[in-house]
């Protein structure tokens, strides 16, 4: 098999990734109309671990691990139900396309982790172009926080989470088989969000509310999260095929295709200052891709 057979696949993987993603942003904005933000979070990893375990069974894979990557797994479902908590509230009211842009500011916020946190080498260029795509999303936030108040903020959380989502992922792919760090992280935020909710229906907070969906709204949570499963397993097989350079812009068109469904299902459709917005940050996220791809070759000539 050539380079070019082993890439597509994984290009046609992240490509269907970009389109089913949107989904559970539709699906959670519908579900949200009628039960709470924490329903439709605990729902999303209720389906996900109801998939995976019996993928689980039939590829015969280990479901042990380490102490470490037990302690990994509980940080990665408590920041991805952080993430899909900020995600929820934001699209309940905002249009799907506008929460999703602020969102992509995530691989900005890895890359300033990875400089302040990390002490990973980052370039001048790069912290330039991550400063631009910040302004970028406040091209977009403004005219949403105008509107529709704080919650325009949600989408900057779930930015945070997925950042810290992402770099727990790659620690925690050392230690375990995607398909099983998928089904346990699922299970363990499944735990975690169960006490949340119990605590905030007893104080009556309503985004955190236990009670149960009537007729359609079924249908809905379980799209959550058979559009979620489906959509990372998809984007997992993707890097395993093709290197992330290749696959990284073409995450951009997510963009694209919640627009999309969000006129088709809402009739939302971003403003032109919206649209500028969106634009910088692709623009900026390009960039950045564009420098790594550049540092990537320049340290393999050094070696060699």
């Amino acid at each position: 098999m050539n380079p070019t057979d082993r890439i597509l696949p994984g290009v046609a993987l992240m490509i269907a990734f970009c389109v089913i993603a949107p989904l559970i942003d539709v699906a959670s904005k519908l579900a949200a109309q009628e039960v709470s933000v924490g329903v439709v979070t605990l729902a999303r990893f209720v389906v996900q671990a109801a998939l995976m375990a019996p993928i689980i069974t039939y590829l015969r894979l280990d479901w042990r691990m380490s102490r470490r990557a037990f302690w990994l797994t509980l940080a990665r479902a408590a920041v991805s139900i952080g993430s899909t908590y900020s995600f929820v509230a934001a699209v309940k009211v905002m249009p799907v396309a506008d929460a999703l842009a602020i969102a992509f500011v995530e691989p900005f916020i890895i890359l300033l982790i990875g400089k302040l946190v990390m002490a990973e080498q980052v370039g001048p260029r790069r912290l330039a172009a991550s400063v631009v795509g910040f302004v970028g999303a406040l091209f977009v936030i403004q005219p949403s926080f105008a509107v529709f108040g704080p919650v325009a903020l949600f989408p900057l959380g779930t930015a945070f989470f997925f950042a810290l989502y992402m770099l727990l992922t790659r620690a925690l792919s050392r230690h375990m088989h995607p398909v099983t760090m998928q089904m346990h992280t699922a299970l363990a935020a499944t735990l975690m969000c169960l006490p949340l909710l119990a605590l905030g229906t007893a104080l009556g907070e309503n985004s955190l509310s236990l009670a149960p969906p009537q007729g359609v709204f079924w249908l809905w949570l379980f799209f959550v999260g058979l559009a979620a499963t489906v959509s990372h397993m998809a984007m997992t097989y993707a890097l395993k095929w093709a290197p992330s350079a290749t696959l990284a812009p073409l995450h951009y068109l997510e963009i694209i295709t919640a627009t999309l469904f969000g006129y088709l299902v809402f009739g939302d459709f971003p403003n032109l200052l919206t649209w500028v917005g969106i634009s910088i940050i692709i623009a900026s996220g390009l960039y950045i891709i564009h420098r790594e791809q550049l540092t990537v070759r320049q340290a393999r000539q050094v070696r060699r």
